[in-house]
């Protein structure tokens, strides 16, 4: 059984954690270790439980404990060359990777880890550099992007081999605009290497899923520029206009769920 589950996700710190009776994959490192130790603990799952760590990207609510983390346990990290970079520059990450724990992977080459087949793809975004996973188990594709300034038709092929993904959806267009942020900062948020907004990542999804999708989560929420209500109701309705029916109502075409902030989400079974 393949099993998921968010310990965190948004600007406040992201971390997953992809795991079977067997191993498990932690998906960035952006939450205290003392907060992670304590999830762990309260699902019952033993930190041993992780053998690997993939980073999409070296921004500070990614990273924070990645050194730390992999220093304790003993831990492998993989991510591109210039990830691994930002990573050593960052001064948030204040214990470093040792060097023989730095596992330097490139885009779009797969590789193999246990029980996991993992290939990483593009994402743009203004960090030193920015990957998301496309990470297959049996028959089971299971696709994380997060941190999406524009999507790319590489993007929307991955979509398209998802059977479960997890997709940004940052910001609410209007609640953006009338926000309290500088205009310098909207732009960035907007632009073309920052984030993606709720109606975006609908229609990433609505042009690009296949009926192979069985669940959406909506990752990386912004707390001063959108709401957890607000962008499953915004992403649903868009999904509907284009004959989609997200949910977990009787007779939907895939669930829908948004990934809080601060609070990890319920463990969640992936099969087909």
């Amino acid at each position: 059984m393949l099993q998921y589950i968010s310990f965190g996700s948004g600007s406040s710190g992201n971390c997953g954690l992809l795991f079977t009776e067997h191993s498990g994959l932690m998906i960035d490192a952006g939450l205290g270790i003392r907060t992670l130790k304590k999830y762990f603990k309260n699902y019952h799952i033993p930190f041993d439980k992780v053998s690997h760590l993939l980073v999409t990207h070296d921004h500070a609510d990614h990273v924070k404990s990645v050194g730390s983390l992999s220093k304790d346990y003993g831990l492998p990290v993989y991510s591109t060359s210039r990830v691994h970079a930002g990573i050593e520059n960052n001064w948030c990450v204040r214990t470093k990777i040792s060097p023989d724990r730095v596992k330097v992977i490139d885009k779009n080459v797969t590789f193999q880890l246990e029980e996991f087949r993992i290939t990483p793809f593009g994402v743009p975004h203004d960090s030193s550099d920015n990957v998301g996973y496309c990470i297959q188990y049996d028959n089971i594709t299971f696709v994380l992007m997060t941190d999406v300034g524009h999507l790319t038709d590489e993007m929307k092929e991955y979509i398209g081999r998802a059977n479960y993904l997890v997709i940004e959806a940052d910001y609410e267009s209007e609640m953006l605009d009338r926000g309290p942020y500088p205009e310098h900062l909207k732009n960035r948020i907007r632009g073309p290497l920052g984030h993606m907004s709720n109606t975006e990542c609908a229609q990433a999804i609505a042009e690009n899923a296949t009926e192979n999708l069985r669940h959406v989560w909506l990752c990386h929420l912004s707390d001063e520029n959108n709401h957890p209500d607000l962008a499953e109701k915004g992403v649903k309705q868009i999904l509907r206009a284009h004959g989609i029916i997200a949910g977990s109502e009787q007779g939907a075409d895939f669930k829908l769920d948004v990934l809080k902030r601060k609070t990890p989400s319920e463990v969640f079974d992936l099969a087909l």
